[in-house]
């Protein structure tokens, strides 16, 4: 095995990259990445980096010379158009085919776009999505005191983009067409309590009504929504969730559904193509799922490469996710899909709390705001497959360390 190939320059990319030179792998590495810039972490991207408190070269994993140490080729800038299994090669858009006898696609997700009829007839300058340095470089002009933001998603991006662009004095407004805020990945009791700080922090929020049309008001955007009510705003942050980058997947011929499908080692339908990070449909409790994380991209990046150099460890996520909001944190350990006991326990501060979610008896998630002790001790009993009990948990006099599991 003389070259592996990877494609995508993300954390699950770097992550694959770096692991295999740990792993002793001495052939050649070609990093193939679709921006310029460094490999990057893009949690930052919609916080600190927004905000002006993180310099793009911060957001680098590592400069230069990291990458010429460990003899890791970059091609950045660079799309790739098409995979050829059979000649176990990949093709540039400019024509230029490169080799490999091991394939890594780590091609990430991006962000959902509103239809075309909805942004015709507006300024494409005003509209934006938060997924790359580029995204936040064209937005960051705008984000001035007093300008109207109008956000769509109650997600996470949404979310802290309404948060940093309050605390750079903006005016937000918020849409979301469910009717609560994190739906898909929080509990109502959460949802509340984010609803809450962001009403707290002045955010206008729009909740169970959706976007119907945009149309250009001189030097403004006027929005349509649902319920007939008009919003007037002078930019709009698009954040209603990302699809899995598997196109080139598809027309490669492996096995695909709404992520590329892969085994507990991150092996496709080809032997000798493996995937990682956002844009797998990877094993979990006995169905598949998508993870959308940075611990998700590592860690299965990881077993990738150890699996690439011989290693038998499957992969077995413990999903965790983090998101800060003015001066909250949210830490969760664990999914809450099926729940069926939901215990909330007061924090040792006054805007801290957790919440413990339980299914046929078995803890299967922990919430924790504010509260990372919460956080670790639950995600450690998550790992271990221990659960404590609901009426010790909600007690908030014992000792969460003093819990016999």
């Amino acid at each position: 095995m003389d070259r592996i190939v990877i494609i995508g320059a993300g954390q699950a990319g770097f992550s694959a990259a770096s692991t295999l030179r740990k792993e002793g792998f001495d052939g050649q590495i070609d990093l193939i990445g679709n921006e310029k810039h460094l490999p990057y972490q893009r949690p930052p991207l919609s916080k600190k980096y927004l905000l002006g408190e993180m310099s793009a070269e911060r957001l680098s994993f590592r400069d230069d010379t990291f990458f010429s140490d460990q003899n890791i080729s970059l091609h950045l800038g660079k799309e790739v158009q098409s995979i050829d299994r059979v000649g176990k090669k990949v093709t540039f858009n400019d024509g230029v085919h490169l080799g490999y006898d091991r394939l890594i696609l780590t091609t990430g997700s991006q962000a959902r776009t509103l239809p075309d009829h909805m942004t015709k007839d507006v300024d494409p300058d005003r509209v934006f999505t938060i997924r790359t340095l580029a995204d936040i470089d064209r937005m960051q002009p705008h984000f001035k005191a007093g300008a109207r933001l109008l956000v769509l998603g109650g997600g996470y991006i949404g979310l802290e983009a309404a948060a940093v662009a309050r605390q750079m004095g903006l005016e937000v407004t918020l849409v979301e067409l469910q009717e609560r805020l994190l739906a898909r990945v929080t509990s109502p009791q959460t949802s509340d309590y984010f609803a809450w700080l962001h009403k707290d922090q002045g955010v206008d929020l729009r909740l169970g009504v959706g976007l119907e049309q945009l149309e250009q008001e001189d030097n403004a955007i006027k929005a349509f929504l649902g319920d007939s009510r008009t919003i007037i705003c002078d930019l709009i942050i698009v954040g209603i969730g990302g699809n899995a980058n598997i196109e080139l997947a598809r027309k490669a011929g492996l096995n695909i559904d709404d992520g590329i499908i892969v085994n507990e080692f991150g092996r496709t339908s080809d032997d000798n193509v493996f995937a990682a990070g956002d844009c797998c449909l990877l094993p979990y409790q006995g169905h598949r799922i998508r993870l959308e994380s940075v611990q998700n991209a590592i860690d299965q990046a990881m077993i990738v490469a150890k699996t690439i150099m011989g290693g038998s460890e499957a992969y077995r996520p413990n999903p965790w996710f983090w998101s800060d909001q003015y001066d909250i944190k949210l830490q969760i350990a664990g999914l809450f899909d099926g729940y069926d006991t939901i215990i909330r326990r007061p924090g040792k501060g006054d805007r801290s709390c957790s919440h413990w979610y339980y299914r046929k008896g078995g803890l299967i998630c922990v919430e924790s705001i504010n509260d990372p002790r919460a956080y670790m001790m639950g995600k450690r009993w998550l790992e271990k497959g221990q659960t404590p009990s609901p009426d010790a948990i909600a007690n908030p006099d014992m000792d969460l360390k003093k819990i016999a599991v």
